[in-house]
């Protein structure tokens, strides 16, 4: 692999793409200190001047996975050194990046990983027809026909890739459907996390580089959205690179590949591997460079502003007026031809599917709560109360649990309006939407969380099931409140990132030769605050606004969207509330679980007697959100095993019209320490061997779950009567929508 960069890369090749990259990272430089100073103005006038939407009603945790991992487990994945699979465990702290393993134990010796991997930019792909249509339009000259023998020979039929546009692919397959549906999730909620990179507290930083990558590519004619706006801003800043970079350093190289064609399709994989890691490592330099060099002239710029603030307002208004009456007629006329009439449509598309979506977080919330409620009726003590919000207080982060939600946002589509508005791909908004529905049921489970734990420290846990019905019936109440609101600002803000765009490319030829004039009017000292460019964007996004809100307000008024939700509820109506969000977050297992020393697990036991270190212990002991499903005695899943697959050169190339080739390579073969090979079971023949009964992940055992253990027609009544009363107050909430205070007032 090293001889085919090295090759292909030469020090000419290398030093052209130093500096295309220089080039863009200084072009994007000058920009970000443009855009650095007018952040800094908007976040100081800001503080003065206040503002800002409803407040939220519920609370919002500071730290949610704080000594808490995603997922762990084992799986298969194809190494392309020795086009072998090997069994690998992969380990998915809090930060959602991926770390693999040669098995368990190097992981918890605190070993360091095999490798760890971004997923920021990835798409998770569960088939090679899949990956293959992926792999022909990254490489338009060499294609290859769908249903063609890949460089790669699957284990199992049960496949999971990685791909990137830019940077490696990485291959995993396991021996269930159940894994694979597990690991598909967890891998997706990895790359949905990832992608939303960008740190919303920081209100200078985030702004001023969203802005200057924003202005970069309109510069060079390419508006709309960006599905590569995604990580840390290094990677976003590689992506920017490569999208001018890549169609040359492809004519450049592509010509001097050789071999079949799924041969020439790895290698340049592997080249485009190199250029990626190549610009990303020089991006990141710059960029640092860049933003230390603003935050050094920070102080002084904040006390310009601070002292000539009113003097910087009325020299922006004066401007911003004389823009308004260049391009304020040209903006409406556009704007009642081109997006007016579809207005209507696009928003009706982004609502749908993101009300089905927040309505299914409600609705699993829900569900959650009223187990966990018939649960305490047959054991209602601390550790069983203890076990459970265990289980709640991590709902949020359990993939596999907010699948159903994700899935629902997953149906939105523009068809017919994506080519109109330049949007790359409704990705962006699923992503997004994904991203504050989870928002929104983690400040669902802590509010929940803080309020039980409150009502128990001062009734005790005497009618347990009541005080969970009651602080049920608040919570349910504020996400209500809060989801509405959540729901408005992002149809907003999607309506605008689809209509600005395309307005700015129909206007921007027609007023761009007439915003350097107005440059004149500001005053020298004024000038790294007040941009003509800028002034001119917010002209066409307030010409839009009034439409964008019209719509959504409109909208407001549909029963079907439940977006009516937060005028009805008091935004003062539990003010004591958020007083309870600076306490420290609530240990259910220690606090209502059994005590410190009687909760010494069998791992801290071991590692007290080993001698382990404080980091190998402290990830052995560290609680995971998603419990394993690994079978045990899976006779492929050995620690050390390894499936061979045929190298590329052993797969035959296929001709068009040509069906399957009759000599293609038969089963991989497990192959051990002690080099005996062993016929590995193909699928076939995994079918038809039943596998072991598995118990559902978190399922109550049966007396729990059906209340066959209740002794006595009392406790039998009080089931009935208690599912009753929720199923009542959940139809009431959720589709009369009357909140609970004035029901009790009608009453």
């Amino acid at each position: 692999m090293g001889d085919l960069i090295s090759s292909h890369l030469d020090e000419g090749k290398r030093e052209i793409i130093k500096a295309r990259t220089g080039e863009v990272i200084g072009e994007f430089g000058r920009l970000y200190e443009q855009q650095y100073a007018v952040a800094l103005f908007n976040k100081v006038r800001f503080d003065i001047e206040g503002g800002g939407g409803p407040q939220p009603q519920l609370l919002r945790r500071k730290a949610p996975l704080e000594n808490r991992s995603i997922f762990s487990g084992a799986l298969f994945q194809f190494l392309e050194e020795n086009k072998k699979w090997r069994n690998r465990f992969l380990f998915v702290p809090d930060s959602y990046n991926m770390n693999y393993y040669d098995n368990k134990a190097s992981h918890e010796r605190g070993l360091h990983p095999k490798g760890t991997i971004n997923c920021a930019g990835y798409k998770v792909l569960t088939s090679m027809d899949q990956y293959l249509e992926l792999l022909n339009n990254s490489l338009p000259d060499v294609k290859a026909k769908v249903g063609n023998t890949p460089f790669l020979k699957c284990a199992t039929e049960f496949l999971l890739i990685l791909w990137h546009p830019y940077a490696r692919h990485y291959y995993f397959c396991v021996v269930t459907e159940k894994e694979q549906k597990k690991w598909h999730a967890v891998f997706q909620d990895c790359v949905r996390h990832t992608n939303d990179g960008l740190l919303e507290e920081s209100k200078v930083q985030t702004p001023a580089f969203t802005d200057s990558v924003r202005l970069f590519r309109q510069a060079h004619g390419q508006y709309g959205t960006w599905e590569m706006m995604c990580g840390a801003p290094p990677q976003i800043l590689a992506n920017l690179v490569m999208e001018t970079l890549l169609p040359e350093v492809r004519d450049l190289i592509t010509p001097g590949l050789k071999g079949k064609m799924h041969e020439r399709q790895r290698n340049w994989m592997l080249i485009c591997d190199a250029v990626y890691g190549l610009v990303v490592r020089q991006a990141q330099a710059q960029y640092e460079a860049v933003v230390q060099s603003c935050e050094a002239g920070r102080p002084l710029l904040e006390a310009s502003i601070r002292t000539d603030m009113d003097q910087i307002i009325t020299s922006k208004e004066h401007v911003s007026n004389k823009i308004k009456a260049v391009a304020l007629p040209k903006a409406e006329k556009l704007l009642k031809v081109s997006i007016q009439p579809y207005i209507s449509s696009i928003l009706e598309a982004l609502m749908e599917p993101t009300s089905r979506g927040f309505s299914e977080v409600r609705d699993v919330f829900f569900r959650e709560l009223v187990d966990m409620s018939k649960n305490t009726v047959n054991d209602s003590t601390k550790e069983k109360l203890g076990e459970h919000m265990e289980k709640i207080s991590m709902l949020a982060f359990h993939p596999v649990k907010m699948q159903s939600c994700y899935e629902k946002v997953e149906d939105l589509s523009l068809d017919g309006l994506q080519q109109r508005f330049d949007v790359s791909s409704p990705s962006v908004f699923v992503q997004r939407a994904q991203i504050l529905m989870r928002e929104q049921m983690d400040d669902a489970v802590y509010t929940f969380e803080q309020i039980l734990h409150q009502s128990l420290e001062d009734q005790g846990p005497e009618g347990l099931c009541k005080n969970i019905q009651r602080c049920q019936d608040r919570v349910i109440k504020k996400f209500d409140y809060d989801s509405s609101t959540v729901r408005k600002r992002f149809f907003r803000e999607a309506l605008l990132q689809i209509f600005i765009p395309y307005m700015l490319k129909q206007l921007t030829p027609s007023v761009a030769s007439e915003l350097p004039r107005f440059q004149e009017l500001i005053f020298e000292d004024f000038s790294r605050f007040i941009l003509v460019e800028n002034i001119f964007e917010e002209v066409v996004l307030h010409s839009v606004m009034k439409d964008i809100m019209m719509a959504v307000k409109e909208a407001a008024v549909q029963r079907r969207h439940n977006l009516y939700r937060d005028s009805i509820v008091l935004t003062s109506s539990d003010p004591n509330l958020h007083l309870l969000g600076d306490n420290p977050a609530i240990d259910w297992a220690g606090e209502y679980g059994t005590g410190p020393e009687e909760g010494r697990g069998q791992d801290e036991v071991e590692g007290e007697e080993t001698g382990d270190s404080g980091e190998a212990h402290r990830r052995r002991r560290m609680k995971q959100v998603v419990s394993m499903i690994q079978l045990d005695g899976s006779p492929i899943l050995v620690n050390e095993s390894c499936l061979e697959v045929p190298s590329v050169d052993g797969i035959p190339e296929e001709r068009e019209g040509e069906g399957e080739d009759q000599d293609a390579p038969s089963s991989p073969e497990i192959v051990h320490q002690d080099s005996v090979k062993v016929n590995a079971t193909t699928p076939k023949e995994k079918k038809k061997a039943p596998p072991p009964p598995v118990q559902p992940e978190n399922s109550p055992s049966p007396a729990l779950t059906n209340g066959s253990v209740l002794k006595g027609g009392e406790s039998v009544q009080l089931q009935c009567l208690y599912m009753l009363f929720s199923y009542c107050f959940y139809i009431l909430t959720d589709y009369v929508h009357i909140p609970v205070d004035s029901m009790c007032i009608v009453a």
